[in-house]
């Protein structure tokens, strides 16, 4: 007796404005998992803890990477995920993170493989730029298909170089 008849138009529009809100709901909701920036992390710390040469690589399914030198930030799809470095401060290799324009080149050649002795003047020269480029402010940038690790030492300067 107190119900409200189904023919009344303030029914039929409390229901469409329901549907709507709950079709926006679920167009909202992500359709992959974010991107696992914890083991990304972990492959990271297993080769910064090392006393050896040693290199790594991740394969990442983010689209944009902060990568800074304590912690990484990941952009994928299903939404951001941050880790941090357990072995820190390790050598973000990007674009413009140092003062010189070479500096980035030959930061990636050790990356690749090369000693540092080949690259650089000197420990010192190579202790600066490691320098610059911890110093630099982390950005959102595009991410590459694989995050590369080494863990290099040359004349007491240890670095962990990381790009992605």
């Amino acid at each position: 007796m107190f119900d409200a008849p189904l023919d009344a138009w303030y029914v039929w529009l409390g229901v469409t404005v329901v549907s709507f809100a709950v079709l926006g709901v679920a167009i909202e909701l992500p359709t992959a998992p974010p991107p696992n920036a914890a083991s990304v992390a972990d492959t990271v710390d297993s080769v910064a803890g090392c006393t050896y040469t040693a290199t790594a690589e991740h394969p990442l399914s983010a689209r944009k990477i902060k990568l800074g030198s304590r912690r990484l930030g990941l952009d994928g799809k299903g939404g951001t995920a941050h880790a941090t470095f357990a072995y820190g401060p390790v050598v973000p290799v990007v674009p413009g993170g140092g003062r010189r324009s070479d500096s980035t080149s030959r930061l990636n050649r050790v990356l690749s493989g090369s000693p540092p002795s080949a690259v650089f003047d000197s420990p010192a020269d190579f202790r600066a730029t490691i320098r610059e480029f911890r110093d630099h402010r982390p950005v959102w940038r595009r991410a590459h298909s694989t995050l590369r690790a080494r863990c290099v030492s040359w004349e007491g300067v240890d670095a962990t170089l990381v790009s992605g």
